[in-house]
């Protein structure tokens, strides 16, 4: 999740994102199964799999590999179908509010399934927390919107997938490069059930594609392999990983909801900075202030409990004004890096507080 980094996505775009990473509980096997080419595809596509050959040997694939699976690689026309029937989000169009997002993704089944794999993986989540810095509560969150706790993570062949994704050539440069991850994954031995992923070739409980599992993906168990798909120790250990590489700064909350006075100025708060990815994304934000100044706005945080002073925020009112609103820290940015949608990036941070407590 991992994670079209460069989407701008918000609001309804995040759908789009959450359908990349996790595929739908209710995909059957019959549309994960290949299906043959187009006639008018097969010649072509057969030809374009060369051209993925040789840059996948360029870039230290080998030859053995090369050979066992790219005469094997098949066009999935439903692949194909379900990424052009995602929605597309004019910038001007109207972003819904985040309430009915975060009913439906921050549930009573959620949290609950949460908290008991959070007991469950306690000891694993403290050793990880101690040497990384995340908190255990948002691997959780994570692991949950990412393939609910384990329970979905796809059941299609990822390199037709990628291959089709890349041959249709809407996002060429894209999936093309996440084929020759998968290529080199498999030529780095990772056994054929690790391959099996989302339509769009996000893999294992945590939703990596391949390009960031190759870069990010840890073992955690000391075996010697990072096996996001059976183990849990390894994919905690990986989304870890992920956010500590993002950026992630220990003991800082990722937000927290605050309540807004109605007189708040907000064009004197409005950010000047233009994002270099996610613009949609980052244009919801004001700009940054300490937490100090921010009180003295007549921000009132709805715990009671303000971090310290010096930190960091920026503000988001999600449900418009006069609803509830969140001063987001740096840890929120490390979240979105995940996920480049504002009504993921809350959602997770909400579902650990939930679980934490």
């Amino acid at each position: 999740m991992l994670r079209f980094r460069n989407w701008p996505v918000d609001g309804l775009a995040a759908a789009l994102v959450l359908a990349i990473a996790s595929p739908p509980a209710a995909l059957s096997a019959q549309d994960a199964a290949p299906v043959a080419a187009e006639p008018s595809h097969s010649h072509a596509f057969e030809q374009y799999l060369q051209t993925v050959r040789a840059r996948a040997a360029r870039e230290g694939v080998s030859k053995g590999t090369l050979d066992r699976v790219i005469p094997t690689l098949t066009y999935l026309p439903r692949v194909v179908q379900l990424d052009r029937g995602q929605p597309e989000t004019p910038g001007n169009a109207a972003i819904p509010d985040f309430e009915p997002y975060r009913r439906k993704h921050v549930d009573s089944a959620r949290i609950g399934r949460g908290r008991s794999k959070y007991t469950e993986l306690r000891p694993l989540l403290q050793r990880i927390e101690n040497e990384t810095g995340v908190p255990e509560e948002v691997m959780i969150a994570i692991y949950g919107h990412e393939t609910n706790y384990g329970a979905v993570m796809g059941n299609f062949h990822a390199p037709d997938a990628l291959a089709s994704l890349a041959f249709e050539g809407r996002r060429r440069e894209l999936f093309e490069a996440e084929l020759v991850a998968v290529l080199k994954m498999i030529d780095r031995g990772v056994p054929s059930y690790a391959i099996t992923g989302s339509w769009a070739g996000a893999l294992g409980r945590p939703q990596f594609l391949p390009s960031v599992y190759l870069r990010l993906a840890r073992d955690g168990d000391g075996d010697g392999y990072a096996d996001i798909w059976k183990s849990e120790v390894d994919a905690m250990t990986s989304i870890a990983n992920y956010l500590m590489n993002a950026g992630w700064r220990r003991g800082e909350p990722w937000g927290f909801a605050v309540n807004v006075p109605a007189a708040l100025d907000r064009n004197a708060i409005k950010s000047k900075m233009v994002p270099p990815r996610c613009a949609r994304v980052f244009s919801r934000h004001s700009r940054w202030m300490r937490i100090s100044e921010w009180r003295q706005r007549g921000i009132v945080v709805q715990n009671g409990v303000w971090p310290d002073d010096n930190m960091q925020a920026a503000l988001i009112e999600p449900d418009g004004e006069g609803r509830t609103a969140y001063l987001l820290g740096s840890n929120y940015r490390a979240i979105l890096d995940y996920n480049c949608s504002n009504f993921y990036a809350l959602s997770v941070g909400l579902l650990a507080d939930a679980v934490r407590n």
